[in-house]
């Protein structure tokens, strides 16, 4: 059987487009980073913790985290809309980079991987940062955006993987998955 440890809805659709024989299982875990880890390592720490709780003889898990990182700075998930605002003008004119980690487990075989996609925002107007906060599509969103929706209208440009943006690096999971059956 073949686990996602996740409870996004933008994962269980791309995961679709690998397969649809998968059930979703979450646990609560403390995600908690250790002071003053890097963007790549990050992703792959806590996409392991996600799939951990999972791993059982014969099941494949697959755990995965996405964040955004200006820099080094990783954004996370805005506390509020002043937050997400914030966050927004930070990424304003400039490229940044979304990490998506993931973990697969099965029986003693664990392998973990990142993708990093580069992405730069259009200068956008306090106007526009208000409408795009006050939308609600920032919530619970790394960064304080969502590109697969009214995000896209902030982006100029994008090098990489798309669906790695968007939460899960379907092209180099599909790869990986194939390797571990």
């Amino acid at each position: 059987m073949l686990i996602l440890a996740s409870k996004s809805p933008r994962r269980q659709e791309l995961l679709k487009l690998i397969t649809t024989e998968f059930e979703i299982k979450t646990a609560e875990v403390d995600e908690t980073l250790p002071q003053g880890i890097n963007p790549a390592d990050a992703v792959l720490y806590l996409s392991s913790i996600k799939a951990r709780p999972f791993a059982a003889e014969g099941d494949i898990v697959i755990g995965a985290d996405t964040v955004v990182a200006l820099g080094d700075t990783i954004l996370g998930k805005p506390h509020g809309r002043e937050e997400a605002r914030q966050m927004l003008r930070a990424l304003s004119g400039r490229q940044h980079s979304v990490f998506t980690g993931v973990t697969l487990i099965k029986g003693e075989i664990r392998r973990s991987f990142y993708v990093e996609s580069k992405v730069k925002f259009y200068e956008l107007s306090e106007q526009e940062i208000a409408d795009y906060a006050a939308s609600g599509e920032c919530d619970d969103k790394a960064g304080a955006y969502g590109i697969q929706g009214k995000g896209s209208l902030l982006v100029e440009s994008i090098d990489g993987d798309y669906f790695n943006i968007v939460g899960l690096p379907v092209a180099k999971l599909y790869r990986e998955l194939k390797a571990l059956y």
